[in-house]
């Protein structure tokens, strides 16, 4: 920290204001930040010093309030969940099938229908509630078998379609006959009838998903108006950034597109990081190609700087990718191999973009540590999302090699009664 007021080739930003600091709660009256880092904090004559004319950004927000420092979230679905205010339903966490049969679904295809929609999508049905008694297809298609159907469960994970979405994915045609019965990475239910329920798991889901009328689904302007949700969302708690996991959920770039019109109109006041997210079912180059071209987007507040994969799924569901096994003696589910995922990092960091991979049980975090180390750059901050379960020694791993972990607290704040029903479901010990 330089308070000596001597110029160091010139800062890249300096800020005017009444700031706090935290060297025994000082007032400053101004700061200098070079290459990511503070470089001054002082009065405002001796920051004056460290401007380059025509290169340092100045913002002065003397008299308008205090500046102190703010929060970050590594990783949040923001995007999706003001989304679904706008495109879809919302489904009550304490919703049972019955109810999703009689009264979510039947009210969201009225919607769909008033308002000419291509696509009912919802969201946020329980698994744990839902599992013992799944709504089928058929069932579905007895509501509506006109427009295609799609309910993602509220991890995001797994979903429920009717069969016209089934038919437009090519999983079957309509008289029955099964087309695909498996997708890389996730499961297509089978019934007793040899042919697809409508429920889908983990990579099967997002196929599946990726045949929707997205575009339509999901415009640019109401990216737009999403964006304008978050901000103040974001802004009230206190957080000036975060990286939105789900940037492309529908599939196209309309949420990066809306956030760049944002900001090219000064509308944009947090930064927003996104990931670009890469299943196990696409071409693996063809993918890292639209990836780095949604590069394009990046302004002063939109960073489009990652890569996100999943690795697995999630241990409460049994998709998750663990050791010791499941108490049936499956191991879980797992998207991507070794070489893959190093050959996807070696890739992503040469091209200047840091991994975000999901990861939940303790092989699917091993397996990405070992892609990091063998094709990362420690200096990219490659990261681990959600992180459930890790082994001792990939611990030290991750501090050896900058690896970043975003863990949320999602296991600490179940509804009552939830851990009894995952008694003999997860693995022992997690």
């Amino acid at each position: 920290m330089n308070k000596t007021g001597k110029k160091e080739n010139g800062a890249d930003l300096i800020v005017y204001g009444r700031i706090f600091t935290s060297d025994q709660n000082q007032i400053a009256e101004a700061f200098a930040v070079k290459d990511g880092r503070f470089v001054y904090v002082g009065d405002r004559e001796g920051a004056e010093a460290f401007i380059e004319e025509g290169r340092t950004e100045i913002l002065d927000h003397t008299g308008k309030g205090l500046v102190m420092p703010s929060c970050g979230n590594g990783h949040a679905h923001y995007s999706m969940g003001y989304a679904l205010q706008s495109v879809g339903t919302i489904v009550g966490g304490h919703a049972d099938p019955d109810q999703f049969l009689k009264e979510i679904l039947p009210a969201a295809v009225k919607k769909a229908r008033d308002t000419g929609a291509t696509t009912v999508f919802g969201f946020g049905w329980e698994y744990t509630l839902f599992k013992d008694h799944m709504p089928t297809r058929q069932q579905l298609d007895a509501i509506c078998s006109d427009i295609p159907v799609y309910f993602a469960d509220e991890e995001g994970h797994k979903g429920l379609a009717n069969t016209l979405c089934l038919v437009r994915a090519g999983i079957m045609k309509e008289d029955g006959t099964v087309l695909m019965k498996e997708v890389r990475g996730g499961e297509i239910a089978m019934g007793p009838d040899g042919t697809p329920t409508g429920f889908l798991s983990e990579q099967a889901g997002t196929y599946v998903r990726s045949f929707l009328d997205n575009d339509r689904l999901y415009t640019v302007d109401t990216a737009k108006e999403v964006m304008a949700k978050i901000q103040e969302k974001l802004l009230s708690e206190g957080y000036t950034m975060y990286i939105d996991g789900w940037g492309p959920y529908f599939y196209n770039d309309h949420f990066y597109q809306g956030a760049r019109q944002m900001d090219d109109a000064g509308e944009m006041h947090f930064i927003l990081g996104l990931s670009y997210e890469i299943e196990s079912w696409m071409d693996i180059d063809k993918a890292l190609a639209r990836a780095m071209d949604a590069r394009k987007y990046a302004s002063r507040h939109v960073r489009p700087d990652w890569v996100k994969l999943f690795m697995d799924g999630t241990v409460e569901s049994g998709s998750g990718f663990v050791d010791p096994l499941y108490p049936d003696g499956h191991q879980g589910l797992v998207n991507w191999t070794e070489e893959e995922a190093t050959d996807i990092t070696r890739k992503a960091n040469g091209c200047g973009m840091s991994m975000h991979v999901h990861t939940m049980g303790n092989k699917a975090v091993n397996r990405a540590v070992n892609a990091f180390v063998s094709g990362g750059k420690d200096e990219m901050r490659n990261t681990l999302v959600h992180v459930r379960n890790v082994n001792p020694e990939d611990w030290k791993r991750m501090a050896d090699h900058n690896i970043y972990a975003t863990a949320g607290m999602h296991w600490h704040h179940f509804p009552n009664g939830v851990f009894e029903i995952l008694k003999g479901v997860v693995p022992a010990g997690m």
